[in-house]
């Protein structure tokens, strides 16, 4: 049979025989049984759901060259957590202050426990969890509640988690300010030589934040039972740390005899929070407000240098972190926009 060359505006051939239907293919002309076995045989389609390869310079250099939407995406955060809200940023610091006076009556009357300035001991933990705790939250379902722009946007979606770890110090700086007056009011002056050890503290504590964050900022969009998980472990995580009782003391005792100590001191969120009591607190032995008002052992009593090292370390740890967090994150963001 003579084939027929046609152009892209020539018609149909004036002699050309009506087209009949196709050809079933080989498969088709098997019976049903035959052919479901060689589908089960085959198994379901493969879907890609990671990159292949990712190159992490790139992406650090297209962060980089985003950094102007960082600083929107921030803003924005922030003014919509309190749009229309006539009090606005004052509830950051009235929601940490209520909690404090709710905590101050508690241990101070009802469940006391001896220590003096007690409110002081605690809001220098709750400074640095609340920081933690509101940008690994906000940071996990970042992805998740930027759906649309996500789907719809070309931009390094990293950013996204990373300005929930933005917003979350810009409420870090507000909540700073209640830390401040409660210390005028108690009349307690912190470590004035050792306040330069916050500089460490706080870039640890956003590093180590924003590598959590980037990391189940990914995982959460396939998994959405992470983002209720972690509110579960944060719950859990607050009472590992040094904030609603003492380190030194029993705790730190029973967890030396036993050879353990190490492992309390490998939890990141540890020692940073312990240096945050060192400079706010700054009390290593009090005399118990209880009777026979006993000497209380209330802090470590670690030199500045301790506090240096284990700052340090948690920051080239949190750099390793984020940066295998942001591999992760490249190889998973390959199906974001379908699983949205």
């Amino acid at each position: 049979m003579t084939d027929i060359q046609t152009g892209p505006e020539a018609g149909p051939a004036p002699h050309a025989p009506a087209a009949g239907p196709a050809a079933p293919d080989d498969d088709e002309l098997l019976p049903l049984a035959v052919r479901q076995a060689r589908a089960a045989l085959r198994g379901p389609k493969a879907e890609r759901v990671v990159a292949g390869r990712v190159h992490l310079p790139s992406r650090l250099r297209e962060l980089w060259r985003n950094r102007e939407l960082f600083v929107f995406l921030v803003r924005k955060e922030i003014k919509v957590k309190y749009k229309n809200s006539a009090l606005g940023f004052l509830w950051s610091m009235l929601n940490p202050a209520l909690t404090l006076l709710v905590y101050f009556v508690l241990f101070g009357y009802f469940l006391k426990n001896g220590i003096p300035l007690f409110v002081i001991y605690l809001f220098s933990a709750m400074l640095a969890w609340n920081l933690f705790q509101t940008a690994v939250m906000s940071g996990t379902i970042a992805i998740v509640s930027n759906s649309g722009i996500v789907k719809k946007v070309a931009f390094p979606r990293e950013i996204l988690p990373l300005a929930s770890v933005g917003s979350a110090f810009m409420f870090f700086f507000f909540q700073s300010i209640v830390l401040v007056a409660f210390l005028v009011v108690f009349r307690h002056a912190p470590a004035w030589s050792e306040l330069w050890l916050l500089v460490p503290a706080i870039a640890a504590l956003l590093l180590f934040a924003s590598a959590v964050s980037v990391f189940l900022a990914a995982v959460n969009v396939y998994f959405r039972d992470t983002q209720h998980l972690v509110e579960v472990l944060l719950v859990a995580w607050f009472w590992g740390v040094p904030g609603v009782y003492a380190f030194s003391g029993h705790i730190h005792d029973a967890l030396a005899k036993h050879h353990i100590l190490w492992i309390y001191l490998m939890d990141p969120m540890t020692p940073i929070v312990m240096t945050f009591q060192r400079v706010f607190f700054n009390v290593s032995h009090a005399y118990s407000t209880q009777p026979p008002h006993a000497l209380l052992p209330v802090m470590a009593t670690y030199g500045t240098h301790w506090y240096v090292a284990a700052n340090l370390i948690i920051i080239a740890v949190s750099v390793v972190l984020l940066l295998v967090a942001m591999v992760v994150f490249g190889r998973l963001e390959g199906n974001f926009a379908e699983e949205l």
